[in-house]
């Protein structure tokens, strides 16, 4: 059969603001794109396409998308979320998302001009909003695109295993400067934009935020939004609202066609996968994941970070949602019905010289592009079914190795966590924090214009990181897959942190005398969480546990000469809250103490990290 997708036919009449009323009687403002004709919107029902967004419905993408989508036969809805913009209401993020995003699709396949079939697509926010009214099942839900949305807040977003996600302090200040409070008061909004563009370093590095201390107090909703994703430390009620714990919610999430778009440098790597993951296998319906090498919602550009990674690695996203919608809304043979379930992009496969002649630098005093490469590849499922899940061992010459420590007494090294003097970040799954945490691949050494960074020097150089790492490889190594880091440790605190991040080592050569150390995927644990994460528990000072914990999933080569190295250490800073190791109340505790951590890599405590091995190449 041949390609039938959606041509262009129509005209657009956009009407504006039509109130849809919730079920406590709340109104969203809600524009609408129709096919029109003549000046008239045309007669006859069509689909309709749903965004639900916090970030104004008349914004540029925005429009831009509805018009492209009404052109060709469907009716495209841009709602205000509650509280934001032209809709009433408080906005407290994500609260109200799934009953609000429920009753939007049923007022929606109800009307006129509708055929009944609703989709839904978004990033973000309106990634996860869409997953969200999921949970409730509305019947004239017929088909998402759910991009970079969450899975569930507290495991891997707002919080990560325990530790808070400081991007969400800046985007509660970020979110205000465009609040309905701060459009009615320029004074207000003067006062906010200052704080949010001239001071935000300054809350970064006094964090946590006190309640009153700051512009953000004159709208209490805000301000109590930052509070207490820093103050519930617990898996609690909090967490299990549907809003955000998504993930418990899946016996009763809609079963309808489903395309989870994500990249490896995006904060919401392994809320993509895991969505995928969950409903693929309890769901009837078509269930695709698509995983790119990409930052947050950057899906059209070949970079990500200091990394180039090729000319294919871009993907034409409005092409991408009128393909989708065409063969799920329309019932169009676009070739949608012939995807592989997961496809995805296999990252490094390229020799790390310098990137295009005259391409743009990622910051001032940035390498610039730097050819990693890749490749697209197709898989029935994920994670793939040959992965080798392999133990990769820490070794007291710092050496990492599949070779498991030998006999002896249990071999320890050790470093102290100073909180006041975290190590900064460096790239990393990030979003909504541009300017102070730059997402992506960076070689892992300070630079003068990077928050938190005081010398040039890379960060393995400090005392309060430890290095383990292979010898140059003697051929490819593939790791695609979920990575899990198993460290046994131990601290003079009650409680306290340790990081673990992935890199990839190229080898010193002309264009980079000293190599290059690339951060390909990383993550935290905060230890009073060790054991689960609604039943904190001290830890006895000096006593060694076995920390486990997921780093984001990741897909790369790891080319012959290069090395594998992991970085441990207790922080991560500003992408993770500093653990100020005195056990006292998260979010509300500022003494600070230091820790002396012990890292024990015996025959007995064999700290390790397994890594998801594809093929049976020399690498390994």
């Amino acid at each position: 059969m041949t390609y039938q997708g959606s041509h262009q036919q129509y005209d657009v009449v956009r009407q504006t603001d039509a109130m849809v009323q919730m079920r406590d009687g709340v109104q969203l403002a809600t524009d609408l794109y129709l096919p029109a004709a003549g000046g008239e919107a045309a007669a006859g029902e069509f689909p309709t396409v749903l965004v639900r967004t916090p970030y104004n419905k008349v914004a540029e993408t925005a429009v831009r998308d509805a018009k492209f989508l009404a052109r060709r036969g469907y009716v495209c809805a841009l709602q205000d979320v509650r509280g934001r913009f032209a809709s009433e209401g408080e906005w407290y993020a994500f609260a109200k998302e799934a009953p609000d995003g429920y009753d939007t699709v049923e007022w929606l396949g109800t009307q006129p001009w509708s055929d009944g079939k609703v989709g839904t697509m978004g990033d973000s926010y309106a990634g996860s909003d869409q997953a969200a009214l999921a949970t409730m099942d509305p019947p004239h839900l017929s088909t998402m695109i759910v991009a970079v949305g969450a899975s569930n807040y507290y495991h891997s977003s707002m919080r990560q295993n325990g530790a808070v996600e400081q991007r969400f302090l800046i985007y509660a200040f970020r979110m205000a400067t465009t609040s309905k409070e701060a459009e009615a008061d320029p004074g207000l909004k003067a006062a906010l934009l200052e704080a949010f563009e001239q001071r935000m370093g300054e809350y970064i590095e006094h964090y946590p935020l006190r309640e009153g201390t700051t512009v953000l107090s004159r709208i209490p909703s805000y301000e109590k939004w930052a509070i207490d994703i820093q103050t519930h430390g617990e898996y609690d009620d909090y967490w299990k609202q549907r809003g955000y714990a998504i993930s418990k919610y899946y016996e009763e999430h809609a079963d309808v066609p489903t395309l989870y778009l994500g990249g490896w440098y995006d904060s919401y790597a392994r809320n993509t996968c895991e969505s995928y993951i969950s409903l693929s296998k309890t769901k009837k319906s078509p269930q695709h994941l698509l995983m790119g090498p990409w930052t947050h919602g950057k899906y059209e550009v070949p970079f990500a970070g200091e990394l180039f990674f090729g000319t294919q690695s871009p993907i034409n996203y409005l092409d991408l949602k009128l393909a989708w919608f065409d063969q799920h809304l329309k019932g169009l043979n676009t070739k949608v019905a012939e995807w592989s379930p997961v496809r995805i992009f296999t990252m490094g496969t390229d020799d790390g010289k310098p990137g295009i002649p005259g391409s743009p630098k990622v910051g001032g005093d940035y390498l610039g592009h730097l050819n990693h490469g890749g490749y697209w590849r197709n898989e029935p499922d994920w994670p793939l079914s040959e992965t080798d899940l392999t133990p990769y061992y820490l070794h007291g010459d710092g050496s990492l190795s599949a070779l498991s420590p030998g006999s002896g007494d249990d071999e320890t090294t050790e470093f102290t966590y100073d909180p006041s003097d975290p190590v900064p970040t460096i790239g990393g799954g990030i979003s909504a924090a541009d300017d102070f945490l730059p997402a992506g691949g960076f070689d892992q050494r300070g630079r003068p214009d990077l928050f938190g960074a005081q010398d040039t020097l890379p960060l393995n150089v400090r005392g309060d990181v430890l290095t383990f790492q292979t010898a140059p490889l003697d051929g490819d190594l593939e790791v695609t897959g979920h990575v899990t880091m198993r460290l046994w440790a131990s601290s003079s605190a009650v409680d306290t942190d340790f990081t673990a991040k992935l890199i990839d080592v190229y080898p010193a050569g002309e264009d980079h005398p000293e190599g290059l150390a690339m951060n390909i995927t990383d993550s935290i644990i905060r230890a009073r969480y060790r054991n689960g994460w609604d039943s904190p528990e001290m830890m006895m000072p000096g006593e060694a546990y076995e920390l486990v914990f997921q780093l984001y999933p990741t897909s790369n080569v790891f080319r012959k000469g290069h090395r594998v190295r992991l970085d441990i250490s207790s922080s991560n800073w500003p992408r993770f809250d500093v653990n100020p190791n005195t056990g006292g109340p998260l979010g509300r505790d500022r003494t600070y103490k230091k820790a002396h951590q012990t890292i024990h890599h015996g025959q007995v405590r064999a700290s390790h990290i397994v890594l998801p091995l594809q093929g049976t190449g020399a690498g390994r």
